[in-house]
């Protein structure tokens, strides 16, 4: 009962806040992307106080456009690059993408968790293990849908997880016993170069490795370099989350990427095909 009462009294002070905040307003202009995901007073509520005078800003439109030109209708083949520590937080990417993409390059600490799932010795390394049984299901359902899943053969593993550790290059499945993956090895890499050289349309989310720390940080860097060259060669090229970001915006080369989103959370809840709440409230976006 408290709880309902708490909720209640929240929605009316929301409503109350929004009401005052819209009599200061003519229009209502949305250009917050980075919160399009969250039912906020100010971004999913005050809209409708404007039924016919509401609109999305530059920013928000591009990121609109930017993401539509990868689930709509791309060019292929479409390659989606996911990296970051779990495969947990990525899973309804993965499946809304599994309908979408051609290649679909798994990589960072995710990684770890299909390959143990695959009977891979991976030391100390990062894995989820009640989410090995959904990585096997990933696996079988990408090859019956004809979905590309690359690993990474190898790593740069080392002996503690920290920047100035011993380290060592082993096959990804071959990490010694106490020793722990800490960025995509050159064998990978290489491979993966090939394959987004190839892309038309490549999605990039979640790093490499441990991009955080220097000596770790090869893998990810390679992915901007490949990513801009493929760019420079006509692909379009989408990237978000903040790894990935920090990592081109690092090396200089936000302008040598087709689009550099500015959404964490809203850009992965776009790409699971959810219907953002800041996006909703406004409706369409303008033709262009």
């Amino acid at each position: 009962e408290e709880k309902k009462a708490a909720k209640t009294a929240i929605k009316e002070s929301q409503k109350k806040f929004t009401s005052t905040l819209a009599s200061y307003a003519d229009c209502y202009i949305n250009d917050a992307f980075g919160t399009a995901h969250r039912a906020h007073a100010s971004t999913a509520l005050i809209a409708n106080y404007f039924p016919n005078d509401k609109m999305f800003g530059y920013l928000m439109e591009a990121e609109i456009r930017a993401l539509d030109k990868v689930l709509g209708a791309p060019e292929r083949p479409l390659t989606a690059i996911l990296g970051g520590a779990k495969i947990s937080g990525k899973i309804a990417v993965i499946e809304h993408l599994m309908d979408l993409a051609d290649n679909m390059i798994i990589c960072g600490a995710m990684g770890f968790t299909f390959i143990k799932a695959k009977g891979g010795s991976i030391g100390n390394s990062l894995c989820e293990d009640d989410q090995m049984p959904l990585a096997l299901d990933i696996l079988k359902k990408a090859a019956e849908k004809g979905v590309k899943i690359y690993l990474p053969q190898d790593v740069v593993a080392a002996s503690a997880f920290d920047n100035n550790a011993q380290t060592a290059v082993c096959p990804i499945d071959q990490i010694p016993a106490g020793w722990f993956g800490m960025d995509t090895g050159p064998v990978a890499l290489e491979h993966w170069k090939e394959i987004i050289l190839n892309s038309k349309t490549i999605l990039w989310n979640g790093p490499a490795g441990v991009f955080e720390m220097p000596a770790f940080a090869n893998g990810t860097l390679q992915l901007v370099e490949f990513v801009a060259e493929a760019t420079r060669n006509g692909s379009f090229s989408l990237v978000g989350g903040g790894d990935s970001v920090a990592a081109v915006t690092q090396m200089g080369y936000a302008d040598k990427v087709s689009y550099v989103s500015t959404g964490g959370g809203a850009m992965l809840e776009y790409l699971e095909g959810k219907e953002l709440p800041g996006i909703r409230a406004i409706g369409a976006i303008r033709p262009s």
